[in-house]
């Protein structure tokens, strides 16, 4: 018996260790519902595989804190530690990323990295708007440790930066980190180096590259979800999860420049439906395009104000391409949809902005389109118009039958009792060269100009 003991206990002792599993994780831009989905997803499938850590990789200057609290609740509550690693050299992790590398269980980053300015900006009516001066600051409410000078504003604003400041602070205590620090990235927007964040107890390491961050990690205890684990990466198999078709078609259409896009789109697209009816290709473009504007402006901070000015300006240059006013509804237009596209996304929040590079341009071409539109409806109105049975003359009927002197012919989709000088054979085409109560009179195709 104590042989077989042995022997199983050398069998076991002999069997190599499974190798670590490490997922990776890609986010360069701003913090969105999109990047909030595809976090989530990773995080999942990290758990399910059962990997031993999922490394964040992060490049972002900030965005919505509904999605940032999205990932931050997910990191809480995962049993699959999480490391946020800004990277690669010249990323930043600022506003939103500095709350994520704070609830990580390990916080990264590369060298030449920065992070900080974590000062919530209101969204929306009544935020504040890009180029306006910041209040001036006063003393805090209240007194303790911990607290610091915070702007004298609107009550809103002051809500907002103590509810900010408690959670970064919450957050910090968590994971042992400088909560000092902490609450004055968001009360005073300061901001760190790489080094100097590791110095002061913000970050746990420096790593330039993903294996040197995890020898660095090697044998750290960290706490998650289902208790104190010790961190280890033996022979370590890293695996990136991508983005699935979803996610990079969430990501796309929540782009505020992609949004507008669209919308116009949408909008264009019914306009020309309603005024030249079709096989209904352009409406049904539009109508598509429409949804899918509305569905990425719903994820995006919408200035209801903006908003209404874009549509006032594309209503006011389809009302100059339709009903020519000499420009007055045209330049009002170009004004309303310029004014509108810059305040439709609000310019403090980091990395949603809509690009005046990108709005000049289309707002010129809209116009130029609507331009043409108008000049041929114009022309189209100018045109002398022939109407009734005087429009048949010259046209083109269908003989129904074979006939030597009258028979039955096509024209303009009705039947018609039709005379010809010449025979007519079945299916042949004839020109109708006058119009007599309800009889055609014809004669075949080329006929007349030979004569």
């Amino acid at each position: 018996m104590k042989r077989l003991l042995f022997l199983v206990i050398a069998l076991l002792v002999s069997i190599p260790a499974l190798p670590a599993m490490v997922k990776v994780a890609e986010i360069h831009g701003a913090v969105s519902p999109a990047s909030a989905a595809y976090f989530l997803r990773a995080l999942d499938v990290a758990q399910h595989a059962r990997a031993d850590l999922l490394v964040l990789k992060l490049d972002t200057p900030g965005g919505l804190d509904s999605s940032m609290r999205e990932m931050i609740q997910g990191i809480l509550a995962s049993p699959v530690p999480v490391a946020v690693w800004v990277a690669p050299s010249g990323a930043r992790a600022a506003s939103a990323g500095t709350y994520l590398l704070y609830a990580s269980h390990v916080a990264a980053m590369a060298p030449g990295t920065n992070l900080g300015a974590a000062t919530p900006v209101a969204i929306g009516i009544g935020g504040a708007k890009p180029g306006e001066e910041k209040p001036e600051r006063g003393k805090s409410e209240g007194k303790g440790e911990g607290k610091s000078e915070a702007p004298t504003g609107s009550v809103m604003e002051r809500k907002s930066i103590h509810d900010a400041s408690a959670y970064i602070r919450s957050l910090a205590q968590l994971r042992g980190r400088n909560a000092e620090w902490a609450e004055r990235a968001v009360r005073e927007a300061e901001s760190l180096s790489a080094e100097e964040a590791l110095r002061q107890n913000v970050v746990d390491l420096v790593a330039g590259d993903l294996p040197a961050l995890l020898r660095a990690a090697e044998g750290r205890k960290v706490t998650v979800a289902s208790g104190e684990i010790t961190l280890a990466f033996t022979a370590a198999a890293l695996e990136t999860v991508e983005r699935n078709w979803k996610e990079r078609l969430l990501a796309a259409i929540a782009d505020p420049n992609m949004a507008l896009i669209l919308m116009m789109l949408g909008v264009y697209g019914l306009l020309f439906e309603f005024y030249t009816p079709g096989f209904g290709v352009s409406g049904i473009i539009g109508s598509i395009c429409l949804l899918l504007a509305l569905y990425a402006l719903a994820m995006l901070p919408v200035n209801a104000v903006g908003a209404l000015l874009l549509l006032l300006g594309m209503a006011l240059m389809v009302t100059e391409a339709f009903l020519p006013s000499f420009g007055a509804f045209g330049i009002g237009g170009i004004a309303a949809f310029v004014a509108g596209a810059l305040m439709l996304i609000d310019g403090d929040v980091p990395g949603l902005q809509i690009s005046m590079a990108f709005i000049v341009p289309l707002a010129a071409v809209s116009a130029l389109v609507l331009g043409g539109a108008g000049a041929l409806a114009l022309r189209a109105r100018r045109s002398p118009s022939v109407a009734g049975v005087e429009a048949m003359i010259g046209t083109t009927a269908v003989a129904l039958e074979a006939f030597e002197d009258e028979g039955w012919v096509r024209a303009g989709g009705e039947c018609w009792w039709a005379q010809s000088s010449v025979p007519v054979a079945s299916g042949d085409r004839v020109r109708i060269a006058a119009v007599e109560g309800l009889l055609l009179r014809v004669e075949p195709e080329g006929e007349g100009e030979r004569k």
